[in-house]
């Protein structure tokens, strides 16, 4: 059973920054980000990378947002910049063990980003 640490979040005005963490325990491959806005069905992408450190981004936040990871430490970072607040949603951690390929998700973070 793998166990998802997420820390990071909160409270910011338009342009301000925020990062993100996501600690893992087991053997991953693909660690990332989803979103779900605030009257939203759906989490959509904002982030992934791989173990091997290729990088996926919705087009919304590329150039403001940036994924890294740390493979020892088992840890994912988002760093967000230039926060606007159509990016105010609950931010999920999601991870993908390797073989057999199971999927995790955290139990989420708020960022809140004020105009």
């Amino acid at each position: 059973q793998v166990q998802l640490v997420e820390s990071g979040g909160g409270l910011v005005q338009a342009g301000g920054s925020l990062r993100l963490s996501c600690a893992a325990s087991g053997s991953i491959n693909a660690m990332g980000w989803y979103r779900q806005a605030p009257g939203k069905q759906q989490r959509e992408l904002v982030a992934r990378i791989t173990r091997g450190g290729n990088t996926n981004y919705a087009t919304s936040v590329k150039g403001r947002f940036t994924i890294s990871r740390d493979n020892a430490k088992n840890t994912a970072y988002l760093q967000m910049n230039s926060l606007k607040p159509e990016d105010t949603a609950v931010y999920y951690c999601r991870v993908v063990t390797t073989t057999p390929e199971y999927i995790y998700w955290g139990q989420g973070t708020q960022v809140t980003v004020s105009s």
